[in-house]
């Protein structure tokens, strides 16, 4: 996939359109979008508190698969009785808002708040941690996440050229010999 393209595929990914432009920060072994950075502000000038948007499909499902099996309630009963692990996750959201708010347009009439996936304190999804930890920040839920799932390798494409148009690859499927998959 070419980077001209990236808009359309993120699009078929997420499965509707893109409400604001946004930059794909990682790809996976096929070169298509894992994650991608949002604007603070949306182009309807609607505040978007998510910086980092999960957009492969493999990996929302696997995160999905650790919510449904209890994940984020794990994760916030790591955070209430490990100091040392909440220390870090305040450091996180901290540096998540900070980050974001630094980009915001300073005429904007709204403004997104909160930490990580806008959340004001623990821990709200999961997939928002994994989002920012897979574009390179240090969150330790979204390590913690990305130990339990392993890196997301598909054996095709999810979006591929059908017809010479980009579509979802009707192919596609969640590798099952992966032994990472929970």
């Amino acid at each position: 996939m070419t980077e001209a393209r990236d808009g359309e595929v993120l699009a078929l990914q997420i499965g509707r359109p893109l409400r604001a432009t946004s930059t794909v920060l990682r790809r996976c072994h096929l070169g298509l979008p894992i994650v991608a950075e949002v604007p603070p502000v949306l182009d309807t000038g609607e505040p978007f508190p998510t910086r980092y948007w999960l957009t492969c499909p493999l990996a929302h499902r696997r995160i999905a698969r650790i919510e449904a099996r209890g994940g984020v309630r794990a994760a916030q009963a790591k955070l209430e009785t490990n100091p040392a692990f909440a220390k870090a996750v305040d450091a996180a959201h901290a540096r998540y808002a900070r980050e974001r708010d630094a980009l915001s347009p300073p005429d904007a009439r709204h403004r997104p708040t909160g930490g990580v996936g806008g959340s004001s304190g623990g821990v709200k999804c999961l997939h928002a941690h994994y989002a920012d930890f897979a574009a390179g920040n240090d969150n330790p839920i979204g390590r913690d996440v990305h130990a339990e799932m392993g890196e997301p390798r598909c054996d095709v494409p999810c979006v591929t050229f059908i017809d010479g148009e980009l579509r979802r690859n009707p192919d596609w499927r969640e590798p099952a010999d992966d032994d990472q998959a929970p």
